[in-house]
């Protein structure tokens, strides 16, 4: 836990915390401080209090010094300086053509640095304007683009409600606010009845938007079946602020319709697709239930027995396909421990030698013709054919073996 005080540098500004150090310090108090920018004026406008390391930006800075005359008349005299800003920067402006407005001029406790604010629809190059200040000011120049909120925030002004601004006057840091908003608190969507002077939603949409939130959570919506003291009837509008709803009953005496007022402590919600009481329709949702849950766990035991036989009918295929290969290796190989191949691939063997020797002995006794067997020689390109009776008389196919003798020549 530290000791801390919050300090703030603008009217309905952002607060800052700050340490003492060993100063008496009391709200309201003016102090001098160091900040990012430099000296500077604030107010306390929380006293002095013990918060958690984690509330506070580290490093914590401490307070310099309370205010004195001195630095007050020194301050006054800073406000002064700010209008003349204003009206030299206004006329610069104008006279480098600029697409921007400027909105405010601040200058800091030791004079060090002028910041101007401005607004502008997209990004302006105003780097020859900042040269020109330079050289008028003889100080640090820096240019400052803000929104329209901050824009409202520094001016000022009063909203349709006839108040001064929230942001102007209490309003420290601004919070995101969204359509959705003013649909829960039923206000018209009209843009220009919900919209502010900056042109942005209303601040004060954020405000109530948490009760809404938490009333909207126990009541029924509009166009939802309800059961009242007068019979059944259909919500026609919500009021969430007092807790009320109308409904259009159908009276159960004579089945007439009439638009009555209930409190949503006197109402009981029917549910859809259930034509009875609330209770029938409550208990068949529960028995919707159970059995949407058993049909669940069913199905989960069908998975889980697919998977099952699945995972078996994949073993029982690897064994079968381990088998095959084993028994398509060959059989001349040997077993590791030295056994002969089986009777069945001996016999198979024996068979195939016998069908292979009784073919071979058909092909021995189907002797060629002498026509078939006599290979024809390709005669040379160029040359013809000789006649028929000057070809030279050939060995016949089947020529005497040597050892024969020979027949009686022509001298003997």
């Amino acid at each position: 836990m530290e000791t801390v005080v919050g300090v703030r540098f603008k009217k309905a500004g952002k607060v800052y915390y700050f340490d003492p150090g060993d100063l008496e310090i009391f709200k309201t108090d003016k102090v001098i401080l160091e900040t990012a920018r430099g000296l500077e004026l604030g107010e306390v406008v929380v006293g002095p209090k013990e918060v958690s390391e984690k509330e506070v930006v580290s490093p914590l800075k401490q307070v310099i010094r309370k205010a004195t005359k001195e630095d007050m008349a020194a301050y006054e005299g800073n406000k002064g300086k700010e209008k003349d800003a204003f009206e030299i920067c206004s006329k610069k402006i104008e006279d480098h053509g600029l697409e921007m407005k400027l909105v405010d001029v601040e200058y800091t406790f030791d004079n060090n640095k002028i910041i101007f604010f401005f607004t502008a629809e997209g990004r302006v190059d105003f780097r020859e304007l900042v040269k020109d200040l330079a050289s008028v000011f003889k100080t640090r120049i820096e240019l400052r683009q803000i929104g329209v909120r901050d824009e409202a925030k520094m001016i000022g002004g009063y909203g349709p409600c006839g108040v001064s601004l929230c942001c102007s006057t209490w309003l420290g840091e601004f919070d995101p606010v969204s359509i959705k908003m003013a649909k829960d608190q039923g206000l018209s969507l009209n843009p220009t009845k919900i919209s502010g002077v900056c042109g942005r939603l209303f601040c004060c949409l954020k405000y109530e938007h948490e009760v809404y939130k938490a009333v909207l959570k126990k009541m029924p919506q509009q166009g939802d079946r309800v059961k009242t003291q007068l019979g059944t009837g259909v919500i026609v509008k919500t009021n969430p602020l007092l807790e009320q709803v109308k409904v259009r009953v159908t009276l159960e005496e004579d089945g007439s319709e009439e638009i009555k007022i209930f409190p949503i402590e006197e109402i009981t919600k029917i549910p859809k697709g259930s034509r009875g009481k609330p209770e029938d329709g409550k208990k068949k949702e529960d028995g919707k239930k159970q059995e949407d849950s058993k049909k669940t766990e069913d199905r989960k035991k069908m998975e889980n027995g697919k998977k099952n036989e699945d995972s078996k009918t994949t073993g029982d295929r690897r064994k079968s396909e381990g088998g095959k290969k084993s028994a398509e290796s060959p059989g001349k190989e040997k077993s590791p421990e030295g056994k002969k191949p089986d009777e069945g691939q001996k016999a198979a063997g024996e068979k195939k030698s016998s069908r292979e020797k009784t073919e071979g002995k058909k092909a021995s006794d189907k002797k060629p013709s002498d026509k078939k067997s006599k290979p024809r020689s390709k005669r040379p390109q160029g040359k013809k054919r000789p006649p028929r009776g000057s070809q030279k008389k050939g060995k016949s196919p089947q020529e005497k073996p040597k050892g024969e003798a020979k027949g009686p020549s022509k001298n003997e």
